[in-house]
């Protein structure tokens, strides 16, 4: 009997996926626990084995390598050769297939080479000599659907790619053979330096999940803001201690985590989550540290941080940050956070805002550390100083309840031993 494997749900957040990689090929005999794929979701990319019962031989494969498909769409078909793959395709709504592909191109020339209805205009724009074999004389782009969306996909300008197909027409191995630069090769220099020009990049998976996260946080919860200065004399004089003194170093963002997750501690309301119809206080406290990635940014997680010393916070938050980068984060490292930091000191960012991180409710954005004019015992000295802005969900943080977090916060910061007691 046939076995229809689907893409599945690498992730809470995960509607897509892209096969990265194919460790199998038709024709293979596959057993329980083999390695069959490896998929990119929004956070990580992931190898994918064959579960118990998924065992037989590879009939078919839905999704190519690079190619992108709805989770629970067809990914591959087990079973024997005695199997009906297009029969089984179509109980299940079909797959992409790279085998149907060139009919599908085929069916689309065909189509679109039917006579088209001529427009009307007054003025038409002469075409391009690098379109001209792919325009119809109309000034319409000939162009099947399928090279137009791995146009957009591969970031190519279709109107610089030549067709091949019938009638000038684009399709699917011209975007396949284009090389960068081809069509531009004619151009003169001078038009080269006068030309607009773009580039489009395809949007990643971990961009829509970003995209589509944070636009629901921002135009769902009413956000508001607390912004709060604080004295950083003592917190570089105890750092440099520890460092003076130890194998591993900390950076002040661990002493950040540290003095966030006693104050979430003492301040439960603001470690809470919104619920739809109940407020959830949470009474375990795992900090959520923003790391930024080439194609965005991952949030793994450092759980009972509250109950963690700084070297270990430390050596937590460097080796998350490494599997962050290199695609390597399992879904329990990403998932389950109560609080979120978002440190931009690093890069020379004095104050900002930052959008809440859903499930939570609050977000600290933490600006660089400055030194400044400040009096102290009635004179005018240099001392440190570094701003911190809490980003709260009004439906469960209020006004007071956020300042009380972050004056804790702050004592604990100006007065590191503190949060050790």
């Amino acid at each position: 009997m046939a076995v229809v494997i689907n893409m599945p749900r690498l992730s809470d957040t995960m509607e897509e996926g892209v096969v990265a990689k194919w460790h199998v090929k038709v024709g293979d005999q596959i057993n329980e626990g083999d390695l069959l794929a490896e998929i990119e979701t929004d956070k990580a990319t992931m190898d994918f084995e064959a579960f118990p019962g998924q065992e037989g031989k590879l009939l078919h494969i839905g999704v190519q390598e690079g190619e992108t498909a709805p989770v629970d769409n067809v990914l591959a078909i087990l079973g024997d050769d005695n199997d009906d793959v297009e029969k089984i395709l179509a109980e299940h709504g079909g797959g992409n297939s790279g085998s149907k592909a060139d009919e599908k191109e085929e069916t689309e020339s065909k189509e679109e080479s039917k006579p088209e209805e001529k427009e009307e205009s007054s003025s038409p724009a002469p075409a391009t000599s690098t379109s001209a074999s792919s325009s119809s004389s109309n000034g319409r782009l000939k162009a099947s659907p399928l090279a137009k969306k791995m146009a957009e996909e591969k970031g190519i300008d279709i109107n610089r790619v030549k067709g091949t197909g019938e009638g000038g027409r684009i399709v699917k191995r011209d975007i396949d053979d284009f090389k960068p630069g081809q069509a531009a090769a004619s151009t003169s220099g001078a038009a080269m330096s006068a030309e607009e020009s773009y580039t489009d990049v395809p949007v990643s998976q971990m961009r829509k999940t970003i995209a589509r996260r944070l636009a629901e946080s921002k135009f769902t919860a009413p956000h508001f803001y607390l912004t709060i200065e604080i004295d950083m004399d003592n917190a570089v004089a105890t750092r440099k201690r520890i460092n003076d003194r130890g194998d591993v170093k900390i950076s002040f963002n661990d002493l950040v985590i540290k003095a966030a997750a006693v104050a979430l501690k003492k301040h439960p309301a603001v470690n809470s989550a919104w619920m739809g119809d109940k407020i959830r206080q949470n009474h375990h406290v795992h900090i959520g540290v923003a790391v930024a990635v080439d194609e965005g940014l991952l949030v793994p997680v450092i759980r009972h941080a509250n109950a963690k010393g700084m070297v270990e916070i430390s050596s937590e938050v460097r080796d998350l940050a490494g599997k962050a980068k290199n695609k390597e984060l399992q879904p329990k490292d990403w998932e389950g956070n109560t609080f979120t930091i978002s440190n931009l000191g690093m890069f020379g960012i004095e104050e900002f805002t930052a959008i809440v991180n859903p499930p939570d409710s609050c977000i600290l954005a933490v600006g660089g550390i400055r030194q400044v004019p400040v009096v102290k015992d009635g004179e005018v000295k240099v001392g440190n100083v570094m701003k911190v802005t809490m980003s709260c969900d009004h439906r469960v943080v209020d006004g007071a309840t956020g300042s009380q977090f972050l004056q804790t916060f702050k004592q604990m910061m100006e007065e590191p031993v503190t949060m050790l007691l």
